[in-house]
């Protein structure tokens, strides 16, 4: 399980949205100096960023928590954005320019053709995962002792919000 904290900023009916703030893994590199992932992380800076987690927990806005994510849910996402795309252009591109005449041009056309296929079973993918718990991040624990942030007034103050 992949571990983040971060604050409720606001919930909502079984779901808490929790503010995290991105870091990199780079401060812990001895290489970081002469890495490209360290110097785009540096000129990146730690953005904040909004989470829709699941909240079995009940926690309050303004509290502390840990989100999680299973690891395999990472992996199968990561692998049908950034993979699966690659392969469609490629395998699109190579199979049309295969059995056409004019191979530059069908090279292009066909790889463009499996990007979007590619695009259209991407959506399709996303619709499904959404709504399925094993790939959404969750509120694993509050944390204790920690300070409350400084939430805008109509987030601690919305209905439904602990009191």
């Amino acid at each position: 399980m992949i571990e983040e904290d971060g604050f409720v900023v606001s919930t909502e009916s079984g779901f808490a949205w929790i503010e995290t703030q991105r870091q990199s893994a780079c401060g812990a590199c001895v290489a970081r100096a002469g890495c490209g992932a360290g110097v785009l992380a540096g000129i990146l800076g730690r953005r904040r960023t909004l989470v829709k987690a699941l909240d079995p927990l009940g926690a309050c806005a303004g509290e502390h928590v840990t989100v999680g994510l299973e690891e395999r849910a990472l992996v199968a996402g990561s692998l049908a954005v950034y993979l699966l795309p690659l392969i469609a252009l490629i395998l699109g591109a190579g199979i049309v320019a295969a059995v056409s005449p004019e191979r530059d041009l069908a090279a292009a056309a066909g790889g463009g053709a499996g990007l979007i296929a590619s695009f259209c079973w991407l959506k399709w993918f996303a619709n499904r995962v959404n709504a399925d718990p094993r790939f959404q991040p969750i509120v694993l624990r509050r944390l204790r002792g920690l300070p409350i942030v400084n939430l805008p007034v109509e987030a601690l103050s919305r209905p439904g919000v602990c009191e």
